[in-house]
């Protein structure tokens, strides 16, 4: 981890890319949902993003990450890249958007207590209290995009179950990437994910055939950009700051969503969504802040050394005086 400045702004910026993308992917979602099952969806995904990122880790010639990073990879994709990819597929068509995104945002908050717990992170004041803002945001958006939608129990368990796959993935691929590039633990954990879920296979061969081309351009999308590209540009940043401040930095996404879908998909946000939104924003604002260094006056700087000159210079007795 370094904090070195032109390191931080680099960072933020693919942190930045990383929560654009995944923000996109629920339009691109709610449109291939229509024609893709959560499985089918999810192997698809996989399969475009495993393809860009096999090619780009071959073209760097970049080869196998260490023995160290396997763990990390292993976990992290089938926890991350398998079974949350599926779990919020399924969830999603059981409850409404609003529900969903309500639920899975628990996932930063795990990801903090989870990193204190397992990976020695600090929780400062400032990332305790932004998430809280962000929270507060969250479930604003939450109620507002509610609406008289029906949220089953089932979809709710599914969509906790997502957000706990989520935490544990993040948490898992933070000690990886010590042992590996971004690249390589993006890419061998989207390969981890693919493997598991092969049992879908049928079903997207029989539904791809049936599947209009929008659903299936946005099913590739879904694979090259929030998959191959944001999930590269999110490891590059967790690889230098704590997982809880990464974890935090996504509170952004129901914000942009609402923005995204107002554009997209011609839905009107209300107030309470906007303010929801804002709210969100403010808490990653604050969870990233650091507070400023206090910076020692000149006097207080020199006064010591001058104390301890005059004790060194001190003029000590002869040992033969009384």
């Amino acid at each position: 981890m370094t904090d070195s400045p032109a390191s931080s702004r680099l960072a933020l910026a693919a942190a930045g890319v990383t929560v654009v993308l995944w923000a996109s992917a629920f339009v691109s979602i709610r449109s291939a949902g229509a024609a893709y099952s959560p499985g089918a969806l999810a192997l698809g995904r996989l399969l475009a993003g495993a393809l860009v990122l096999g090619a780009v880790l071959l073209i760097r010639r970049e080869g196998l990450p260490a023995r160290g990073a396997w763990p990390g990879i292993l976990i992290s994709g089938l926890l991350w890249f398998g079974a949350y990819m599926v779990v919020l597929n399924w969830g999603e068509q059981e409850v409404d958007a609003g529900t969903a995104a309500m639920v899975v945002n628990i996932g930063p908050i795990l990801i903090a207590l989870l990193g204190a717990r397992f990976l020695g992170e600090k929780l400062p004041p400032r990332l305790v209290a932004g998430m809280g803002v962000s929270f507060a945001g969250a479930v604003a958006v939450g109620l507002s995009m509610s609406g008289e939608g029906h949220a089953s129990v089932l979809g709710v368990v599914l969509c906790l179950l997502a957000a706990i796959a989520y935490a544990g993935g993040v948490v898992a691929q933070k000690p990886a990437l010590a042992h590996g590039s971004a690249l390589q633990v993006t890419t061998f954990g989207c390969l981890v994910g693919t493997v598991a879920c092969l049992p879908f296979a049928g079903q997207l061969i029989d539904e791809a055939g049936r599947a209009p081309l929008p659903a299936t351009l946005n099913m590739v999308y879904l694979g090259v950009f929030p998959t191959a590209l944001a999930f590269t540009t999110w490891a590059y940043a967790l690889a230098r700051t704590t997982a809880g401040r990464m974890g935090a930095t996504t509170y952004a996404v129901p914000a942009l969503v609402v923005v995204m879908a107002w554009v997209f998909l011609g839905e009107l946000p209300g107030l309470l969504t906007l303010a929801g939104g804002a709210l969100c924003l403010a808490g990653v604002a604050v969870s990233r802040s650091r507070p400023k260094p206090v910076k020692a006056t000149a006097g207080r700087t020199d006064a010591a050394p001058a104390r301890l000159r005059g004790r060194a210079g001190a003029e000590l007795p002869d040992k033969g005086k009384v």
